[in-house]
Formats: C-alpha cells, sequence, structure tokens
C-alpha cells in the first residue's frame, strides 16, 4: 500500500502541464508551484501585483484546504518574482494568509515565469494523521 496521494480541486487551477496541484507523502504535503490564474477562467486575475501575489496565495490555500489542512499547516514557502522591487507587497499580502510562527521561506528574482506573470509560490505543508 502506498502513502502517497495526489491532491486535486477545482477550488486552484487545474494543472498546465505534467505535474499535480499537491502531493501527499505520509503527512507532508508537497504544493506545485500556483501562479496567479483564476481557477475559474483560467486566465491570469486582473490588476497589478499585488492582485497577482492576493491570488496565488488564495491558490495555495484552496489546495492546503483540500489536502486537509490549512495555511497555519504550511512549513516552508518558495517564492518566485521577475521583479525583487515588489517583494515588499509580498510580506504584506503574505500576513493576510500566515500568522506567527511564520513559515520558513526563499525568495528569488526569476527572468520569466509561465504565462508572463509576475509572480510564483509554492509550499509544503505538514498535515496531522
Amino acid at each position: 500500500m502506498s502513502n502517497r496521494a495526489v491532491i486535486n480541486t477545482d477550488k486552484a487551477p487545474q494543472a498546465i502541464g505534467t505535474y499535480s496541484q499537491a502531493v501527499k507523502a505520509g503527512n507532508t504535503v508537497y504544493l506545485s508551484g500556483q501562479i496567479p490564474l483564476v481557477p475559474s477562467t483560467m486566465e491570469v486575475v486582473e490588476g497589478g501585483f499585488e492582485a497577482q501575489a492576493v491570488q496565488v496565495f488564495e491558490n495555495l490555500q484552496a489546495v492546503c484546504e483540500a489536502a486537509g489542512g490549512s495555511m497555519d499547516d504550511v512549513v516552508k514557502v518558495n517564492l518566485y518574482l521577475i521583479d525583487l522591487a515588489n517583494f515588499a507587497v509580498v510580506n504584506d499580502v503574505m500576513a493576510r494568509y500566515f500568522s506567527k510562527p511564520y513559515p520558513a521561506r526563499a525568495a528569488v528574482q526569476v527572468v520569466a515565469l509561465p504565462k508572463g506573470v509576475a509572480f510564483e509560490a509554492e509550499a509544503v505543508m505538514v498535515v496531522g494523521d
């Protein structure tokens, strides 16, 4: 019997490639990178960088919930920005979705992201039995 399960929800964008929204192995859930796609339309959310960041965290939150957890169960977040000048905005938006103790985090500037978006985030979550 495998202790691996694929997590999928229609409350987050469907995979646009060869990956799952998340994979649970034991009590650890590995959430794939989310970009600011609106799940119902699969289009990039309208608005500026802040709107994109909010949509990314809404998508991550939906996958966390589908896996039986919440954003409070996230232990690591990796952030990808095409411009680190938006880092302060990401911090402000993250404060709406996470509470202390905050998860570990990495943030990197990248040349480009899928669909020309400005922000992507992935996470690792640990849930109970």
